[in-house]
């Protein structure tokens, strides 16, 4: 077999996988998103995830609920303004009366109504402590939430290039059972014409009959992992969609040189990482915890005013809108001598989490290391193996065409030229997953030291 023939087999298994996906999903791209209906890039994937991934949606909610706790927690030091009213009527033989008959006797009616404010100026130190631990809380709270991104973000990239991998796979496969196809008819033409054996035809057949079941495992690799990264963009498949789903990816696997030095990496994880800066933030917390549950040891002053309405007691006859009203100011000291050691457990377990906290913080950043370390040892290991695969590929194709060449020759086997076959195939997977496993490797090094995942674009070389 040529060479221009194995080019022009290798561009028509390519043709047929890339037009076969849009011929597959046309029927349901009446009921896509727009979005889904045109190629996408991974930046274009990043920014779908961000907006309707269900995690990071969630975590939205989360975010808001803890700025709930954040008003709930500063409401320890503003004041307090609270109204009150009551109507009562009691029966007539309920009212004790006087025996002195100028005495007026008490109404059966009674009513009152009052507003007061109430702001407490010192509890020990509790109310710093709040002011302090909604700060934290909010910080801590965001934090968590970048987190969350992170992670999803780097999700997404990794699903990205899951499915370049099997869309690869597929072409890849394709050739190969193309070219063996074609060895298999080379063989039944020569067995026809008497120049080889009937066995040469059986393992031309053997050959194509195994390599089947890798393209049919890469064409379901590529269903799956499209689904996969249609549910971390947030998309809900139409229910007549079977099996190939109507997503469309414009970018490709690339080797782009990336150069990282590993100790500014840690530096730079402990640096940037949100879930450890998230632990810190825990730690001031339980810091804050520790300073108010000591604040049980000491007093606590309020101060209040008020403005009150009462009806008259003694006015006859009694009367509901005989009124008395006026102002009320004051201030109230309030010190716990002895609470049955109730201040003393608190303060006991709130130092006893806030050294579990600097312990998480502490071991946080052991782990964090660790995960850089793995991370740039995978990524080394990744790029090694892309390097060792550069020349790989053009070997293995010229292989093949020197066994081809050999076989017509008479001077080489059939048990040759599959066997070339098999190396290029190899030869192609091995290009494509190692391409593969360097984005993702990458990636990984990316999301363990810090940067920011959606920061595709310029990659630091």
């Amino acid at each position: 077999m040529k060479t221009t023939r194995l080019i022009f087999l290798l561009l028509l298994a390519g043709f047929i996988a890339g037009s076969n996906a849009p011929a597959q999903s046309t029927a349901a791209d009446t009921n896509a998103p727009a979005w889904v209906t045109r190629p996408l890039s991974l930046v274009d994937c990043l920014n779908l995830a961000l907006s309707q991934n269900a995690t990071i949606l969630k975590a939205k909610s989360d975010l808001q609920a803890n700025y709930g706790i954040v008003i709930q927690t500063r409401a320890v030091a503003l004041p307090h303004v609270v109204a009150s009213g009551q109507y009562k009527r009691t029966e007539r033989s309920a009212i004790e009366s006087f025996p002195v008959s100028t005495i007026p006797q008490l109404p059966d009616q009674n009513w009152n109504a009052g507003v007061q404010i109430v702001q407490s100026i010192y509890e020990g130190g509790k109310m710093v402590a709040a002011i302090r631990a909604a700060r934290l809380t909010k910080e801590q709270s965001l934090l968590q939430y970048q987190t969350v991104v992170q992670d999803t973000l780097l999700n997404t990239r990794l699903a990205y290039y899951d499915v370049l991998l099997a869309a690869q796979q597929i072409v890849v496969h394709e050739a190969s059972v193309a070219l063996l196809s074609k060895e298999l008819e080379d063989q039944q033409s020569r067995y026809h014409a008497g120049t080889v054996p009937h066995f040469n035809v059986l393992r031309a057949e053997v050959a194509v009959a195994n390599e089947r079941p890798a393209l049919i495992q890469a064409r379901n690799n590529y269903r799956i992992a499209k689904n996969n990264l249609a549910n971390l963009l947030g998309y809900n498949l139409p229910r007549d969609i079977w099996e190939d789903i109507p997503l469309n990816l414009s970018d490709q696997l690339e080797a782009k040189p990336y150069q990282i030095d590993l100790p500014q990496a840690i530096e730079q994880a402990l640096a940037s990482r949100t879930e450890l800066a998230a632990l810190r933030k825990a730690e001031a917390l339980q810091r804050e915890n520790v300073a108010s549950a000591r604040s049980g040891y000491k007093p606590t002053v309020q101060v209040f005013a008020g403005y009150g309405w009462y009806n008259a007691q003694f006015t006859q006859p009694a009367d509901l809108d005989h009124d008395i009203h006026g102002w009320n100011a004051g201030a109230q000291l309030s010190w716990d001598i002895f609470d049955g050691m109730l201040t003393r457990g608190k303060v006991v377990q709130a130092r006893a989490l806030y050294e579990r906290s600097r312990t998480d913080v502490e071991d946080m950043g052991r782990q964090i290391e660790l995960e850089v370390r793995t991370a740039y040892s995978q990524f080394i290991e990744a790029r090694e193996v892309l390097d060792s695969q550069k020349t790989v590929q053009a070997e293995a194709e010229e292989a093949l065409r020197e066994a081809e060449a050999r076989a017509t020759a008479g001077t080489g086997t059939q048990l040759d030229v599959l066997d070339a076959q098999t190396s290029l195939t190899q030869a192609r997977t091995t290009q494509i997953q190692a391409l593969h496993d360097y984005a993702a490797a990458r990636a990984r090094l990316e999301r363990a030291t810090g940067a920011d995942m959606v920061q595709t674009q310029n990659p630091k070389s």
